[in-house]
Parts: C-alpha cells; sequence; structure tokens
C-alpha cells in the first residue's frame, strides 16, 4: 500500500486558492460574454431603456474581476504544477482529489443543465440566436474546465 502524503495548512491553502479562482474567473468569464451577446444581439421585444447601462456595469465588474483573479489563478497553479513536478506523490493529497473531483461533478451537471434548457427550448420553439450563443458560452466553459481536470486525472492516474 502506498503511504499518502500528509496534507499541511499550506496545502489546503494554495488548492482551495486554485479552485475558488477558477469558479471566480469561470463565472467572471462567462458574465463578460453574456453581456456581450445581450450588446450585440439584443432582445428586440424586450424594452428596458436602462439595459444598456447594466450591461456595460456588468462588463466593468467581470474584467475587473478577471484582472485580478485570473493572474492569481495562473500563479497559483503554475506553483502548485511546478511542486507535482518535483514530488509527483503530493497530486495525491486528499484536498486536491476532493476539489478536482467537486469540480469535475459540478461542471458536469452545469453541462447536463445545459442541455436540458437548449432542448426545452427547442421543443417549445424558442431558440433564439441570443440563447442558443448563451447555451454555448456556459457549454465551451464548463466543457473545458472539465475537459482539462478529467484529462489530468487520466494523465496522472492517480489511487
Amino acid at each position: 500500500m502506498v503511504d499518502m502524503p500528509k496534507t499541511s495548512p499550506k496545502d489546503v491553502f494554495l488548492h482551495l486558492l486554485a479552485i475558488l479562482t477558477l469558479y471566480a474567473s469561470a463565472i467572471a468569464f462567462t458574465t463578460l460574454l453574456f453581456q456581450y451577446i445581450n450588446i450585440l444581439v439584443p432582445d428586440l421585444l424586450e424594452y428596458r431603456p436602462y439595459a444598456r447601462d447594466s450591461a456595460y456595469s456588468s462588463m466593468r465588474w467581470a474584467i475587473a474581476s478577471l484582472v485580478v483573479i485570473f493572474p492569481a489563478f495562473v500563479a497559483t497553479s503554475w506553483f502548485l504544477n511546478k511542486n507535482y513536478t518535483r514530488f509527483p506523490e503530493l497530486r495525491n493529497l486528499k484536498i486536491r482529489k476532493w476539489l478536482v473531483y467537486f469540480t469535475l461533478f459540478a461542471t458536469a451537471l452545469i453541462i447536463m443543465g445545459d442541455l436540458v434548457a437548449l432542448i426545452y427550448n427547442l421543443l417549445q420553439g424558442e431558440l433564439t440566436t441570443r440563447f442558443f450563443l448563451k447555451i454555448i458560452t456556459i457549454f465551451f466553459v464548463a466543457g473545458s474546465t472539465f475537459g482539462y481536470y478529467f484529462w489530468d486525472l487520466r494523465r496522472y492516474k492517480t489511487e
């Protein structure tokens, strides 16, 4: 039986920081893309005189979030991957496994919900360009996240 490495507070902090900055970056990126879609493909049946102001405000918030949070995600991931290269047994930390599997679970649920919404609206006959672009956005962000972490688990078969 392989000895599991001990989890230190530093490991917990770094893994939580990496995964939470990933989630925040994904949400901010999705928000930014949604607002671009709202501006570029307006809903002609919806009259909201201040909709553009709201969209621009959301875009500013998403950009500000990405400017701060995404580099933190990249730096934390880089540091963790550097440690994994030097000490491969760190890939077997329980905190890492829990967070990676939770991320796979959450993204799988998001993708399934996205597909349900797509099929529901398709069957209802209300598939607009705007809605379809938002569905593709969610599928791209959640699918990319799922794909990367699934690939990473398969590449380094952990126990």
